[in-house]
């Protein structure tokens, strides 16, 4: 099955994540199929903490693709992020 979920990236101590597509048996920062995004818990300041591309995940959801639970929190938080912009 094929699933969104976050991918790991950064330093120690200073996680980074991209928001992938990939088949649920690979490894976490393994081989993906699409980015479509980021998500920087300890960004602050003028960096931006998220940046998804709503309409390529609810495509892909379209396909079949089922998110994980915390990308389904940051799709909701992108949502309203765009409403208020």
């Amino acid at each position: 099955m094929v699933r969104i979920r976050l991918s790991r990236a950064g330093a120690k101590g200073r996680p980074f994540y991209h928001v992938v597509v990939t088949d649920q048996r690979s490894a976490r920062d393994g081989r993906n199929i699409a980015r479509l995004g980021y998500f920087n818990p300890g960004a602050s300041g003028p960096e931006k903490r998220l940046e998804l591309d709503v309409a390529k995940i609810q495509e892909w959801v379209g396909k079949g693709a089922r998110c994980s639970d915390k990308v389904q929190l940051l799709v909701k938080e992108a949502g309203k992020q765009q409403v208020a912009a």
